[in-house]
């Protein structure tokens, strides 16, 4: 079968009301560019005719039996016959004929061209002033955050990306926030990312969108913070864990004030508590890490990999076994305390300002060496 350099994807349920116009208008931009293409309908099972209308329109049409944006849209760039793939949603709302921006990009290397409606048009009434002004510029701004992406609207349907490049990625979310897949692993995999000015027009369609604002806004958070073990959980826990280190050290020699405020042992609990947490989600982030890697989820990362010669099972067990050391030597002073009053009454203050952190010791060295064992577990077939 002879490549096509273009295929114009439209993902669709239920679109007969705007699914003419778009077809005509992607059939007209494959013309007037020159461009040997073709339009793919990516149908998600719609009951309304639109299969027919888009064959009547000369378009060719894929039934995909999965439900979900990322259903439709994966089944469609598996079955488009073009090198290049623009794909946009069947609403009206984005224009076909921008083709001519998207183009000159992929042929000059570019993996994935995004189209950016800040930067173009977003005409009177197109887009919810929740998703303008909070949703989008939020989520794009901890995308950029989390993986350096040069992108500013994440959220743009209308994108353009070598065929083969995506089929590489192991695209796997089937809902909404495959826009936000699609990005992230063309970072990760270190593709060529750029974008272009678009203009967005108020949706063609009667009926509601089939987008909801809080499910599938909360979808993208928490994908791109599955995708990125560094900010869900090493950066809070390597945070949490100094604070509480740093103020239980401050607590250790006495209680501080500060202002008309006492601070005692009350606080060194949790302080400690703070302490004891920080590295617990610290252990979480190197493990999402290695099981991320392991399962083609995220990629190789040379750095954790050199980190990995030098902290082995052997280090974090003679770490564990020196806190647990630690604990024991701690518990001993205070046990000798605690002989020489006659192993009678003394001051509660004086002793938790002991009991504590020999506690927090224990519970440290038991993390570290049954840490250590089920992150060599996980690292087995890695090595």
């Amino acid at each position: 079968m002879e490549e096509l350099t273009l295929t114009i994807l439209m993902p669709c349920l239920n679109e007969a009301e705007t699914l003419a116009f778009c077809v005509t208008q992607a059939m007209t931009a494959l013309s007037d560019s020159g461009v040997s293409g073709e339009v793919l309908v990516a149908d998600n099972g719609s009951t309304d005719g639109s299969q027919a209308i888009a064959l009547g329109l000369g378009a060719r049409v894929v039934d995909v039996p999965i439900r979900g944006y990322g259903a439709a849209l994966m089944a469609g760039i598996e079955a488009a016959r073009g090198k290049y793939v623009m794909m946009a949603d069947a609403d009206a709302s984005y224009h076909f004929d921008h083709l001519p921006r998207f183009l000159p990009k992929l042929e000059a290397g570019d993996d994935l061209v995004m189209g950016n409606r800040f930067s173009g048009t977003i005409e009177a009434g197109a887009m919810p002033a929740l998703h303008r002004y909070l949703g989008n510029p939020v989520l794009s701004f901890v995308g950029r955050l989390f993986f350096g992406i040069p992108v500013r609207d994440f959220h743009c349907g209308l994108r353009a990306f070598r065929r083969d490049a995506m089929l590489g990625l192991g695209l796997r979310t089937i809902g909404m926030e495959f826009a936000s897949e699609m990005i992230v692993k063309a970072s990760l995999a270190k593709m060529r990312i750029s974008e272009v000015p678009t203009t967005l027009s108020p949706d063609g369609r009667s009926r509601a969108p089939h987008l909801k604002t809080w499910r599938d806004g909360w979808r993208h958070l928490r994908f791109l913070l599955l995708y990125s073990p560094r900010w869900l959980f090493f950066n809070p826990g390597v945070a949490i864990f100094f604070l509480g280190a740093l103020v239980s050290i401050w607590l250790l020699p006495h209680a501080q004030r500060v202002g008309r405020w006492t601070l005692d042992v009350d606080t060194l609990t949790y302080s400690l508590g703070a302490v004891m947490v920080g590295a617990h989600i610290s252990v979480f982030a190197v493990s999402a890490k290695v099981f991320g890697t392991l399962e083609g989820f995220l990629p190789e990362d040379p750095k954790f990999e050199r980190l990995f010669k030098f902290i082995t099972l052997e280090v974090g067990l003679i770490f564990g076994a020196l806190l647990v050391l630690a604990g024991f030597g701690i518990l001993g002073y205070a046990v000798h305390l605690w002989r020489l009053a006659g192993f009678g009454d003394l001051s509660a203050t004086r002793m938790l300002r002991l009991t504590l952190p020999s506690a927090t010791c224990f519970m440290l060295g038991v993390e570290a060496i049954f840490g250590s064992f089920f992150l060599s577990l996980l690292g087995l077939k890695r090595r």
